[in-house]
């Protein structure tokens, strides 16, 4: 216990303010192990700045702890005693005896790399440095999201004008995910320090599917689900393309993320957060506006049902991927996606041959198929997959979710030039809700904690400024007097 003396109006002319360190060797439990501690506090007197100081950290340490974020009058006697190593005034009024170990709420606002004589530490310049990079890279990352996202959907309107066979697109395009284990490796053996044939990267990757690798049962029971997961995706986004503009598929695709949550809360009892469940009622409202756009017609009606089928596809590979997988890292991810590649050359290829017989997706010959886009949408395509998966390696997440978002604005500039879209009310008001609610769903999970330890640093800032600011005012006519005070000694 250590106790400092203050001249004040305490019984005996003094007045104490009592910081209770916690002992190494006692972990009190009850109000009992600390009685002679709870005596000692009829005679503490505490100064207002202290109170203050006690009130502020008091206020955000109990919105921050807990799951209702109230604490019990046990835990705050405690707290107060210092057993849990909580000394406000320790800080405030110790600066002088002893040096700090970390900055308190307003200091962490000053620039951390600042030192003696306004310099800036090399280490925290890196620091920037990486930053800026990180950011730099992200822009990148954005428009080439954005880029291709929105190049491949406007180029797959224009093949369907051409070769109206959308499930044969599909099938061609998802063949080239075999090429994303072969990338992955050309990229390893580029920057990785210790070079592994690509029997040992893969056998190391196949680790990821459980202890006897990518076995046949493994591939029937973890993969082949995923695969007629993204066949269905991509088949319903692009025959939804053939009924509704490409403004209204790009901007209902981005739903996906809002079912995304709300399976996560149901099958992985993920935790639930208001906001998002307004984003998710944003994006049901949205979706009733965009169809309430076009009048109810059946085309548009059957469009914008392919394209909320689409991304309720794409939800759930998602969730179940995360349910039945768990997380992968670069290699694993690039061979299971290889993985549908192989998947959909060897099982899917009979059904685009039985569409084609059938004269269900029919063309006359091959030389009418416009190979050109064929291939340009695929690697478009490609490319948008293999950022979206891999994009994560030099930016954050959030930014390559915002270029999906980007390629709706992208996507109406090229309609209003190419097509008879008509943008009235209803449907500007639906892609403005649907976009609010995705960038709500993109908030992590602990914003409300930042946005509060944000304001309190604010707020403390402020009050030292104010603090600093009378200090210099009331400094300043003193000093002045006494410049302008006349000498009368001889």
């Amino acid at each position: 216990m250590g106790i400092r003396e203050f001249p004040g109006g305490a019984p005996g002319g003094k007045s104490i303010a009592v910081g209770m360190r916690r002992s190494p060797d006692v972990s009190p439990r009850r109000l009992s192990d600390i009685s002679p501690q709870l005596r000692q506090l009829k005679y503490l007197v505490v100064d207002e700045a202290i109170k203050e100081d006690l009130k502020w950290s008091r206020s955000v340490e109990d919105l921050t702890s807990g799951p209702v974020g109230l604490t019990s009058i046990e835990e705050r006697i405690l707290r107060i005693t210092g057993y849990y190593g909580y000394q406000p005034w320790a800080a405030s009024y110790k600066r002088e005896e002893r040096p700090r170990d970390s900055p308190g709420p307003a200091e962490a606002q000053a620039p951390a790399g600042a030192e003696a004589g306004g310099r800036t530490s090399p280490h925290c310049w890196r620091c920037s440095r990486a930053q800026l990079k990180k950011m730099f890279w992200g822009v990148a990352v954005v428009l080439c999201v954005c880029s291709s996202w929105a190049g491949s959907t406007q180029l797959a309107k224009l093949t369907f004008r051409k070769f109206d066979a959308p499930f044969t697109l599909t099938w061609f395009a998802t063949n080239w995910n075999f090429l994303f284990f072969p990338l992955y490796y050309v990229g390893h053996v580029c920057k990785s320090e210790e070079k592994q044939s690509v029997r040992q990267r893969y056998r190391e990757c196949c680790r990821f599917f459980g202890d006897n690798g990518l076995t046949l049962k493994v591939f029937f029971t973890k993969a082949a689900p995923f695969g007629v997961l993204w066949t269905l995706t991509n088949y319903l986004y692009l025959h939804a393309i053939k009924k509704v503009n490409t403004t209204d598929v790009s901007v209902l695709f981005c739903c996906n993320k809002a079912f995304v949550f709300l399976l996560s809360w149901i099958v992985l009892r993920d935790r639930f957060m208001g906001v998002r469940i307004v984003a998710a009622i944003l994006a049901i409202a949205g979706i009733v506006m965009m169809t309430y756009a076009d009048g109810f017609h059946s085309h548009s009606v059957i469009g914008i049902a392919l394209v909320v089928g689409s991304a309720s596809m794409s939800a759930l590979y998602k969730v179940l991927f995360k349910l039945l997988l768990g997380s992968a890292k670069f290699g694993e991810a690039a061979l299971f996606l290889s993985i549908l590649g192989v998947f959909n050359i060897f099982f899917i290829t009979c059904i685009p041959v039985i569409l084609y017989f059938t004269k269900v997706e029919y063309w006359s010959s091959f030389d009418d198929i416009p190979w050109g886009n064929l291939c340009g949408f695929s690697v478009l395509l490609l490319t948008f997959n293999i950022v979206l998966n891999f994009g994560i390696a030099v930016t954050y997440p959030t930014l390559m979710s915002v270029g999906i978002v980007l390629s709706v604005p992208v996507n109406a500039v090229v309609d209003h030039y190419t097509s008879k879209i008509v943008f009235n009310g209803v449907r500007v008001i639906a892609i403005i809700i649907i976009g609010l609610g995705f960038l709500l769903l993109l908030l992590p999970e602990e914003w409300d904690v930042w946005l509060i330890k944000l304001l309190t640093r604010l707020k403390v800032r402020k009050k030292e400024e104010t603090a600093e600011g009378g200090a210099d005012l009331g400094s300043g006519p003193q000093s002045k007097s006494r410049r302008a005070r006349p000498s009368f000694a001889r």
